[in-house]
């Protein structure tokens, strides 16, 4: 055993040696392989240049706005037979923003379609289990909710859509095939673009860009120069399934109305005609261009504005029946036409509906009414 008073004159004596002994291979490799005759010099490492003025903006956006973004796992469970053991069975992923310090998570309905659990890991690496607050499949959104505890979340700024223009410079940042916080960059490609939601609805005033948005990205945020949410990535067209070129990003201004009423409500209040219309392909094989109206509900809404029910003779054909042509200035052709015309419109708005009538056209106006489903 060696005594103490030894230690570092031993420690002081090894470390010698191996920087001895590394001269000593050194130069035994030297020799072994000795330069070839002419062999350039090594060239030298150019230095570092400056960030241009755009690189330190792009970076500070990223550093800034990339503590607003998560990685959401999702999960399905599977029992095993004859057993009680249950496993956690991952379903997908994708990407949320940080909507308040509250802890709610802002995501599109696909991420966790399907899913029985969440997990969502914060740029810094904690992760927490998260619970569904609320989904609008219409528009393609889900809230989720975390407990942060004593951590202060940093929400992501809300910003605008309705001012944005074509050509103006955008930021995605996502979990794009499960790597960490990425970022990419584009313009505008275009406004106003209508993509069909998992629900089979239009989902209109669609922002188009040309930032690369890919698996993974789905729910994360589309930002501006200002680092202020302007979208929330939802869909490519691309016939490879990889970024194309062509992205979607549902509007902030018709997302924000339908998060906030997904955490006041845990639903979004929709309004509606609170009427039965015949299906789309009914209409159309019985060469009525519009919408029939089947029911009208005694007492309501529509009713007091003067909307009629179909009626039938003794032979089950049409005797009578209200056919809506245009709402609020809209000329409607189907259902999609009418979620349209509705989409920017809240419960208790009053509107202007025209019907055809035994020939005639009748302009009623009706207060909407929230839909119970």
């Amino acid at each position: 055993m060696f005594r103490r008073s030894y230690l570092p004159c031993l420690v002081s004596l090894f470390a010698i040696l191996a920087i001895v002994s590394g001269f000593r291979a050194s130069a035994q490799a030297d020799e072994r392989n000795p330069a070839r005759p002419g062999a350039p010099a090594p060239r030298e490492i150019t230095p570092t240049a400056p960030r241009t003025p755009e690189e330190q903006r792009t970076i500070a956006l990223f550093e800034a706005a990339s503590a607003s973004v998560a990685h959401i796992e999702t999960f399905r469970q599977r029992r095993y037979m004859f057993s009680f053991e249950v496993e956690r069975v991952p379903q997908g992923s994708g990407s949320g923003i940080v909507w308040d310090e509250s802890g709610h998570i802002v995501t599109n309905y696909h991420v966790i379609r399907n899913a029985q659990t969440a997990r969502i890991t914060l740029n810094d690496h904690t992760a927490y289990d998260a619970t569904l607050v609320g989904v609008e499949p219409n528009k393609d959104i889900a809230v989720l909710k975390i407990d942060p505890g004593e951590k202060k979340l940093r929400p992501v700024p809300i910003g605008t859509s309705f001012d944005l223009d074509v050509g103006q410079h955008v930021f995605a940042i996502g979990n794009p095939f499960g790597l960490d916080q990425t970022l990419t960059t584009g313009v505008i490609s275009g406004l106003g673009r209508e993509i069909r939601s998992i629900a089979g609805r239009p989902i209109t005033g669609v922002i188009q860009t040309d930032a690369a948005i890919n698996p993974g990205n789905s729910g994360g945020p589309l930002l501006d120069s200002a680092g202020r949410l302007i979208g929330i990535n939802t869909a490519i067209l691309s016939p490879s399934g990889a970024s194309a070129g062509i992205s979607y990003a549902v509007p902030v201004d018709a997302a924000y109305r339908i998060i906030t009423q997904i955490i006041q409500y845990g639903k979004v209040v929709r309004p509606g005609l609170g009427v039965t219309l015949a299906a789309d392909h009914v209409t159309r094989n019985i060469g009525i261009e519009g919408l029939l109206v089947i029911d009208v509900p005694e007492r309501s809404a529509a009713a007091a504005a003067g909307l009629r029910s179909m009626r039938v003779d003794r032979r089950g054909r049409i005797a009578g029946a209200d056919v809506i042509k245009n709402v609020d200035g809209r000329d409607v052709r189907d259902s999609n036409d009418l979620y349209r015309a509705l989409d920017a419109r809240e419960v208790g708005d009053t509107i202007e509906i025209v019907v055809q009538r035994e020939g005639e056209l009748v302009t009623l106006e009706m207060t909407l009414q929230e839909l119970s489903s």
